[in-house]
């Protein structure tokens, strides 16, 4: 069993919950802090541990959410630069992040960064045995035998040129 929360690390999770409100783009600020204050009043008066230790973790699971939506740069101008269409996903129990901006769609770069963030998941956990590790192999050995198809055939044909006299 962990040990007991103080009430400096809850004091410390409400100031954090509190300067989060400065990032939000989507949600009322002011609602999201009238929610904090009322919750924190609410667990002032929590003296059973497991009570307070759910409390805690409700509140640090809202700062580490999985995914979140930043304005994205680069070429493009203005229709690039107000929307926020950049996605930054956060794998929690790796701490693996990926940002993807590919495409000017919300949707399309949540769905490519998912691909993105299965794929490097991939290849932490299997290395050598991961998907795109194995599509690397297959064409290297693809583009092996095409090499070795290229000197073939200039081979038969520079002895072809020889025995013909050309």
């Amino acid at each position: 069993m962990s040990a007991p929360i103080t009430r400096s690390e809850i004091l410390k999770l409400y100031k954090h919950l509190m300067s989060y409100s400065k990032s939000l783009r989507f949600t009322d600020v002011e609602y999201y802090k009238k929610r904090v204050s009322a919750e924190f009043r609410q667990n002032k008066t929590l003296s059973n541990p497991e009570d307070i230790d759910f409390a805690y973790k409700k509140g640090e699971a809202l700062l580490r959410r999985g995914s979140i939506f930043v304005r994205g740069g680069g070429p493009g101008g203005s229709a690039v630069n107000k929307n926020a269409n950049c996605v930054v996903l956060t794998h929690v129990p790796s701490g693996v992040v990926v940002k993807c901006h590919l495409s000017r769609s919300q949707d399309d770069n949540r769905k490519m960064a998912r691909e993105m963030l299965v794929a490097k998941l991939d290849e932490m956990m299997n290395g050598e045995e991961s998907i795109n590790a194995q599509k690397k192999r297959l064409e290297e050995n693809k583009l092996k035998k095409s090499d070795y198809k290229k000197k073939k055939r200039a081979k038969l044909k520079e002895e072809w040129k020889k025995r013909e006299g050309l």
